[in-house]
């Protein structure tokens, strides 16, 4: 979650006011505010999604072309405020994203389709095939990134660590493929955050940044409960096992003439959990049948990657894979006070009943900048249910 005061946070419900505003660049660094109309700008935040901001909105007070708004080298950041009793209002970024297409109206407003940076970076593919590496992956990020988006900084999250030497790739010409999770032909991953056990992202800032995987073990950053102060919360739950994996095999490919590493393995070992692996899959398989532990079913993905150089880091890639593939059986679609800093990835709890709380992460999130309400897609671990 975006930083927020604590008394800003639980005084949400109460806020008496959400101002909003618009601004515009063609250089990235002189940005010029334009109006926008009253209920025409809605942002979907989706960690799933090929960006993770889009929104689209109506402007005005700004030309359309080459010295003002355009669809090649225009970029517009949106911001949401809480306006509190007796208080400055207080801003939270909604987005910097690459205009895609601009429409024009008679009234002399602009429609804009507008998606989040990494959609530059996906179109920013190499001129000719080249390798990249060996070398840090701070420093190879970095540099790819800049060439793509030159002045937009890489911030590194917790929980992946950038000095990791990464060896060399060879790429063909997908930027985005390597700096995420691609892979080469032979089907072993060269995406240089994949093999981090992370993932990478622009924020509503309008940074590239890099984190971990999230999971249900990391710290609860807001609960939502059922008409607490206002926070109205109408909880449709979901089930289904698609994607679903409780045992991974990650490898190291070894493909630049080094020695293969692994598998490692991570399984789902909580006999609790309606996902439960059985107590050792990879060197027991027969133990379930053994205890009689007839509602064991094993789902098994495998990973290779030539960025993965130690076993250390296959088993960080295989527990993060596991992780996020036992959080799919269960969702939550919700309606909750509008939290301008909760971002897709944070980790929540919601009284799904009266009582009774579960965690569940935030896959996607959408609202309309000056409503009061957001929607949420949630999901957990199938052993909260």
């Amino acid at each position: 979650m975006m930083p927020i005061a604590p008394e800003v946070l639980v005084a949400l419900p109460q806020a008496v006011g959400r101002p909003y505003y618009a601004e515009w660049s063609n250089d990235g660094t002189t940005w010029t505010r334009c109006g926008l109309l009253v209920g025409s700008a809605s942002v979907t935040a989706d960690r799933t999604a090929q960006t993770r901001y889009s929104a689209q909105a109506e402007v005005y007070g700004v030309t359309e072309g080459r010295d003002g708004i355009n669809a090649i080298s225009s970029n517009v950041r949106l911001w949401q405020g809480v306006q509190l009793p007796r208080r400055d209002p207080v801003w939270f970024p909604a987005g910097r994203y690459s205009v895609t297409r601009t429409s024009a109206s008679q009234r002399g407003t602009i429609s804009l389709e507008l998606d989040g940076l990494e959609d530059d970076l996906r179109e920013a593919s190499f001129p000719v095939a080249r390798t990249v590496g060996p070398g840090t992956a701070r420093l190879l990020i970095e540099d790819l990134v800049g060439e793509a988006l030159p002045g937009v900084p890489v911030a590194w999250r917790p929980g992946v660590d950038p000095d990791t030497t990464v060896p060399q790739i060879v790429a063909s010409d997908d930027r985005w493929a390597v700096l995420s999770s691609g892979s080469d032909s032979t089907g072993a991953s060269t995406g240089i955050v994949a093999g981090l056990a992370g993932e990478i992202w622009v924020d509503a800032r309008g940074v590239v940044t890099v984190g971990p995987v999230p999971t249900l073990d990391d710290p609860v950053v807001w609960e939502i409960g059922r008409g607490v102060g206002g926070a109205l919360v109408q909880p449709q739950p979901e089930t289904t096992r698609d994607g679903l994996a409780n045992v991974w095999a990650v490898s190291g490919d070894g493909g630049d003439g080094s020695p293969a590493v692994g598998p490692a393995f991570a399984w789902d070992d909580d006999p609790d959990s309606l996902t439960f692996a059985g107590p050792d899959p990879v060197n027991d398989p027969l133990a379930p049948q053994r205890l009689g532990l007839n509602g064991v079913r094993v789902r098994v993905q495998r990973y290779s990657s030539s960025v993965i150089t130690d076993y250390g880091q296959a088993a960080q890639v295989a527990r993060a894979r596991l992780a996020d593939s036992l959080g799919v059986q269960a969702s939550l679609s919700l309606t909750s006070v509008c939290n301008p800093a909760l971002e897709p990835g944070d980790v929540v709890s919601v009284e799904v009943k009266p009582g009774a709380w579960e965690r569940h992460i935030i896959d996607s999130l959408s609202f309309t900048l000056g409503a009061a309400s957001m929607s949420c897609k949630t999901r957990t671990s199938s052993r909260s249910l």
